[in-house]
């Protein structure tokens, strides 16, 4: 009787994995957080506002719900933006923002993959915010950034495009990978100051010049203001399939056995 409860459970647990790794969704679970020089990010219960007001300063929205998976495995990458950005000239940093950067790894190196919002050919994606699949990603630029030795990476890291990079896994390093660092990794990573708890997926808002500085428009005006509804998913997992046949076949082999 023991033996039969313990193979049920053992079922139940692989099956239900199975069809978590097949839907393969994580919605409505971004982290709102500071990046550098203590940008004013008010959280609201629907929305976010993120004040970048003079350069440097640099705030992120990130998760760590895909943290595994590849690049070339998103599925969709939603943010809503709400304040009218028609008050910015189009075009500019603030008119396009937020831009996306995700960590990546190998399982030795760390870099940040950063798409070109100011690029001609992204801002098309652009409508009322982002709503993006690796498709919509795979021929636009992707740099690289926070390492020096990108010997690891296609073509030395240079002149890539995402799809050159669908194989790499989506992660955020550890807090003591980022206290330790590395060469090349510097104070705009999208990590949260103070504590180096970095997310995998981040939109990201400010940089280290004024291109993206709200305040050099029109100071007083609100920030950036998204919706706290950001998404991320990735497409099913063959192996979810694999693991539930498994689970399948272990049932049979239980019946057999108790009769």
């Amino acid at each position: 009787m023991n033996t039969e409860k313990t193979q049920i459970k053992t079922l139940t647990i692989v099956t239900g994995f199975a069809a978590l790794m097949a839907s393969g969704t994580a919605s409505a679970a971004f982290t709102a957080f500071q990046i550098r020089d203590n940008p004013t990010i008010n959280v609201g219960a629907t929305q976010t506002e993120f004040v970048i007001d003079v350069g440097g300063k640099k705030g992120g929205f990130g998760s760590n719900d895909i943290n595994g998976a590849t690049l070339g495995a998103i599925d969709s990458l939603q943010i809503t933006r709400l304040d009218d950005r028609t008050r910015f000239t189009a075009g500019s940093g603030p008119y396009v923002a937020p831009y996306l950067n995700f960590w990546i790894t190998d399982g030795t190196h760390y870099a940040v993959v950063a798409n070109e919002p100011s690029d001609g050919n992204f801002q098309p994606l652009y409508s009322n915010g982002y709503n993006l699949s690796f498709a919509d990603l795979s021929d636009k630029v992707a740099k690289i950034y926070e390492i020096t030795d990108k010997s690891w990476l296609p073509n030395n890291g240079l002149n890539l495009t995402f799809a050159d990079l669908a194989g790499f896994q989506i992660k955020a390093p550890t807090v003591a990978e980022l206290t330790t660092g590395w060469a090349g990794l510097g104070s705009g990573a999208p990590r949260e100051s103070g504590t180096n708890v970095a997310y995998g997926v981040n939109w990201v808002f400010g940089d280290t010049l004024n291109n993206y500085a709200i305040g050099n428009y029109s100071p007083g005006d609100p920030g950036y203001i998204v919706g706290n509804n950001a998404s991320v998913s990735v497409v099913p997992i063959p192996a979810a399939m694999w693991l539930f046949g498994s689970a399948l076949g272990l049932l049979q082999i239980v019946r057999r056995r108790a009769a």
